[in-house]
């Protein structure tokens, strides 16, 4: 189970210069064993590694390529762009634009500011939130990853209701007793914390559908939950969208649950495959921010010309009218959610079939599932799966051309370059893979 004779090459002159061979942890494989496989060229639903294999590619970029790899759209316009300039550090239309476009689509954002991934939305709104309550500790929830700035790079301690813990070297433990980390679905632990220091909390940073520990979904009423208890004690509600923000549909998860926070976390789809991140929400809050706050936030690249016209190229394609004048004919997100019904239908109905214990997570076009008969609400339940069952699951499908995310805690997504066709082969990849383990 290994890539192919170049990709070895390349990773092993990759390990000598970066650190582990690669620029982000979860592109080492260290969760399936083996090494990685280097990409040659993307277009459509398909990538293509160096050493001439294809695959039909459920990752797109970890979210961000929800009209697939490469699309025309998307590639024109940044041709087209980059004609009069890459970046200026100076405003641009295009970044007015897309404020437009967040707030017209998203109630809850008055305004918006542009950086360059989601790493730095999360640490800003963080930031800002302290900055408007005036108060320092911050609740997030164990399983849910807002990027890697120090207040936010903490796991569980050994309780329920417990400040965290640093879950990286490098990060002061002082930073991290001022982030408090709860189980999801857990509204005990929520009332419990909120009952004990909830005149000292800034906000709750939530993951709206916790997507980087598997694919999470919240019970009923636990969204609603969290906003009252934080309207109740004058703390804010964070939105982490960066994943589900504009990808499964105008407003987000936001819009599906009919939550209105008070500030939320983009990325990912905003930029059309380029690095764009954004924050936002309340005019109140927002107005805090340098140069009329007292909030420092700034970004010399942020809001550039060429990201945001590609983001912009993209949300219009998705959004924009039906695919063809017929009248039965989807827009963007209704035939993304053809796609995701298409897919779950076929797998539920292979798994059954085959007997294979699992759970399935599917809203729109992101997905994940896992191989337990147990039910899933939060991480612990997640790694309780059969791991060794995933590894083997992982590299049979990589051998016969369909790549998934390697790891057990990554969700998968579809874009609306996968036809039926693909889907189906998928499935029938799947069933032979099951079949030899």
């Amino acid at each position: 189970m290994s890539a192919g004779p170049l990709s070895q090459k390349l990773f092993a002159t990759a390990k000598s210069m970066i650190p582990g061979g690669v620029n982000s942890p979860v592109r080492a494989f260290r969760n399936v064993g083996g090494e990685p496989f280097f990409v040659r060229r993307a277009k459509g639903s398909r990538i293509d590694d160096i050493d001439g294999k294809t695959y039909i590619d459920y990752i797109g970029s970890w979210g961000p390529n929800i009209l697939g790899h490469a699309p025309t759209v998307v590639t024109n316009t940044i041709h087209e762009v980059a004609k009069d300039g890459i970046s200026f550090g100076i405003p641009n239309p295009f970044e007015v634009e897309m404020a437009r476009t967040v707030t017209d689509w998203v109630p809850s954002v008055e305004k918006v500011r542009m950086c360059n991934s989601g790493t730095e939305a999360t640490m800003s709104a963080i930031r800002l939130a302290r900055g408007f309550t005036k108060r320092d500790l911050i609740v997030k929830f164990d399983g849910c990853y807002h990027g890697h700035s120090d207040s936010l790079l903490v796991a569980a301690g050994s309780g329920a209701l417990t400040h965290g813990e640093p879950d990286s070297a490098g990060v002061p433990a002082d930073f991290a007793r001022n982030t408090i980390v709860l189980p999801y679905n857990k509204p005990e632990a929520l009332e419990a914390i909120f009952a004990e220091k909830g005149e000292q909390i800034a906000a709750i940073i939530v993951e709206s559908y916790p997507a980087n520990a598997g694919f999470v979904l919240p019970k009923p009423g636990y969204l609603d939950l969290l906003a009252s208890v934080t309207r109740k004690h004058g703390a804010l509600l964070i939105f982490d969208e960066v994943m589900t923000g504009f990808r499964l549909g105008k407003a987000g998860v936001q819009g599906l649950e009919g939550i209105t926070p008070d500030l939320s976390c983009f990325g990912k789809v905003i930029g059309g495959g380029l690095p764009v991140g954004a924050f936002g929400g309340r005019a109140e809050v927002m107005d805090m921010l340098a140069p009329d706050g007292p909030v420092y936030q700034a970004g010399t690249l942020s809001g550039n010309p060429l990201a945001m016209a590609a983001g912009l190229a993209q949300l219009k394609a998705l959004a924009g009218p039906p695919i063809s004048e017929s009248a039965s004919s989807p827009n963007g997100y209704d035939r993304l959610e053809q796609l995701g019904s298409h897919f779950e239908s076929g797998l539920r109905t292979l798994l059954s079939e085959m007997g294979v214990p699992h759970r399935l997570n599917r809203v729109g076009s992101m997905f994940c599932l896992f191989f337990t008969d147990r039910e899933i609400i939060n991480v612990d339940d997640v790694m309780k799966q059969d791991m060794e069952f995933f590894r083997k699951f992982f590299w049979g499908c990589l051998d016969k051309g369909i790549y998934l995310a390697p790891s057990p805690y990554e969700t998968g997504f579809l874009s609306l370059a996968h036809t039926e066709a693909d889907l189906d082969d998928t499935l029938t990849v799947f069933g032979e893979v099951l079949g030899t383990i």
